[in-house]
């Protein structure tokens, strides 16, 4: 089983510094659920794995996030793909949460729930949060440039982190798709 793991906001979706906070909000950014579908076409088991602090902040609720996953799920079935599941932490950023990236727990629980090991699997991500936690568990970090991708670039590029320094980075999640294809499916996949 080939595994790969996409950050949500920012990444599938438009992200919003005020929190997306309903299906009618949740708003997909142009060709991402082609992108997954893409994935899932090629074998690939795709996952979203997020921070939703909106709901420890009272933001919205359970069923406004389950109605902006269903959105969601909806529309990569209608591009002819499939997800295996979405990740989230409730959490705020004070909570301490082990779920809460950086840190990994959400990749563990990916791991737990799929029974497969997330390590050397891509991660796409648009904050330096996504890449971390990615990295924690070994899986092989991607930036898109969508969301908070550019500042998040900007952090890079004003550091000196050793860590990203081979870091691929694409436009957005059509374009990290097509170099997650070309590096990690096997010929046979290929279209």
């Amino acid at each position: 089983m080939k595994l790969v793991i996409l950050d949500r906001d920012g990444v599938i979706n438009c992200d919003s510094d005020h929190y997306v906070k309903s299906a009618d909000e949740f708003v997909l950014i142009e060709g991402s659920a082609e992108a997954i579908a893409k994935l899932h076409q090629a074998g690939f088991t795709v996952v979203v794995a997020t921070n939703q602090s909106g709901l420890s902040r009272g933001l919205f609720d359970l069923d406004d996030l389950e109605a902006m996953h269903d959105k969601l799920q909806q529309a990569v079935e209608q591009a002819g793909g499939e997800l295996a599941g979405i990740f989230y932490c409730p959490h705020g950023p004070d909570d301490d949460c082990p779920c809460r990236k950086p840190r990994a727990g959400l990749i563990d629980a990916i791991e737990a729930e799929l029974e497969i090991c997330a390590a050397g699997s891509p991660l796409v991500g648009d904050s330096l949060r996504d890449l971390e936690a990615g990295l924690k568990k070994g899986c092989e970090p991607i930036l898109v440039k969508t969301g908070k991708g550019e500042r998040t670039l900007a952090k890079l590029a004003d550091s000196d982190n050793e860590r990203f320094q081979n870091l691929p980075v694409f436009t957005n999640l059509q374009q990290a798709v097509l170099y997650i294809l070309d590096q990690y499916a096997s010929p046979d996949s290929r279209e």
